[in-house]
């Protein structure tokens, strides 16, 4: 593992530059947006747009990588980003900003593309689930310290901003000077929608609503803080907290997974998550900063997990070669239930109130935990034996952090579809059909 990480600390340091300046941006625009004067509805809107990019960024960069190669493709979206991120200070207006959100959101994308392309390219069966791990640490860890950056200067200003474009240009020096060489892309195949939920229904159904929920948290989490009177510090320190608090239970979470039924670990974890949710919440109307910041950190604890879950519940039902495809359509079913989440939350925030903003996502876990004891009652469970390992994903990244999951195999289309929750061990099904697969060339 040593040596993979010092042959590959340039793509390292790069991804956590990256997400430095990610986690400052996230934050910087909600609170700004508020100082403006934005309404919360429109502030939702807004935060959308990233979500919307990033969607966008992981179906068009393959093609481009392709005909490109990872170098010019990383600089070039690292330019873009560091230069969209000083243009927040230079149109003040909720559609630039929106348009600013996408192009920022499409290029993360393809640059988690490049950098997880990479990755997997170093990595050999044997380290590559330790690679995850330290890629998980920085994407996650990026997060959470950048979030103390809106310390260093008045968000009101144009300092933080500019911040962010340096880090985002200072990302592309290891990676533009290593010596390793680029590796050869290969696109991968994505399973139709069809399939994905004949497959696991919880599963895909999870990582939609996870991937709202996570993005009404995270592109309104700000506001929120604002709205009800949080300093900086303290908002910073609130979103650092949720942060942490769900790397530090990923793997406690994981191994409780592959000891029991994954879908009772889903339920309690959504149960949980939904608890601390409502805690804070009364936590907020009362004033009460510690209780707040206990029920933000075990919130974050049990909810960020279930990203992982869901793509381990799924991979159960599925053969190792199988598991990327699988797992790349999960992923954009997370991006595309993440578009909806700021809008959603801040609509309703502007139409019922600020404290609706963690009613809705413990609604949100709640309804998970229904369809897992739904899914519980109608489907028989996987036998324990027959369950992989879980392996923790970082929740920020892009569709090929599952090429760095040591239970796959080499990722190539195939002509098999794995068995269904709903199906015997012994009936198997065509993987292709005339519907087209998402993110597919049809």
């Amino acid at each position: 593992m040593y040596a993979a990480v010092t042959n590959s600390w340039p793509l390292l340091l790069g991804i956590g530059l990256l997400m430095l300046g990610n986690g400052l941006q996230g934050s910087l625009v909600g609170i700004r947006a508020s100082l403006e004067g934005f309404p919360t509805a429109v502030t939702g809107l807004v935060m959308s747009g990233y979500y919307a990019g990033f969607l966008f960024g992981s179906v068009i960069t393959p093609k481009i990588l392709s005909n490109v190669g990872h170098v010019r493709v990383f600089a070039a979206l690292a330019s873009l980003a560091s230069s969209a991120a000083l243009m927040y200070v230079v149109f003040i207006d909720p559609i630039a900003w929106w348009v600013i959100r996408l192009v920022i959101g499409f290029s993360y994308a393809g640059l988690f593309i490049v950098c997880e392309s990479w990755l997997n390219d170093v990595s050999t069966n044997e380290t590559r689930g330790q690679m995850l791990s330290v890629y998980m640490i920085i994407v996650m860890g990026g997060m959470a310290l950048g979030q103390l950056f809106l310390n260093i200067a008045d968000p009101g200003g144009f300092t933080l901003f500019v911040v962010i474009s340096v880090l985002v240009s200072l990302a592309l020096i290891p990676l533009a000077l290593t010596a390793n060489p680029a590796p050869n892309f290969q696109a991968i195949a994505q399973l139709s929608l069809r399939k994905l939920y004949k497959i696991s229904p919880l599963g895909m159904f999870g990582m939609m609503a996870q991937g709202t929920i996570a993005g009404a948290f995270y592109g309104m989490a700000a506001v929120y803080g604002d709205i009800i009177g949080l300093s900086i510090a303290q908002i910073s320190t609130f979103i650092s907290i949720t942060i942490v608090g769900g790397v530090l239970l990923q793997w406690p979470i994981g191994k409780l997974s592959d000891r029991f039924d994954r879908r009772q670990i889903i339920l309690v974890t959504t149960l949980l998550s939904g608890i601390a949710a409502v805690l804070a919440m009364v936590a907020a109307e009362r004033g009460d900063l510690i209780l707040f910041m206990l029920s933000t950190g075990l919130f974050g604890g049990f909810s960020v997990p279930l990203y992982s879950l869901c793509i381990a519940h799924t991979n159960d039902y599925l053969e190792p070669k199988d598991m990327v495809a699988a797992s790349s359509g999960l992923m954009m079913m997370n991006g595309i239930g993440a578009v909806f989440g700021p809008i959603i939350v801040g609509l309703l925030m502007s139409s019922i109130g600020t404290y609706v903003f963690f009613g809705v996502i413990a609604a949100g876990h709640i309804g998970i935990g229904i369809f897992a004891a739904f899914r519980m009652v109608i489907a028989k469970a996987t036998p324990l034996e027959d369950q992989g390992d879980f392996v923790a994903m970082p929740m920020r990244s892009g569709t090929l952090a599952a090429t760095l999951n040591p239970e796959t195999e080499d990722w190539v289309e195939e002509e098999e579809l794995p068995l269904s929750e709903d199906e015997s061990n012994e009936e198997m099904v065509d993987i292709l059909d005339d519907g087209p697969a998402l993110g597919g060339d049809d």
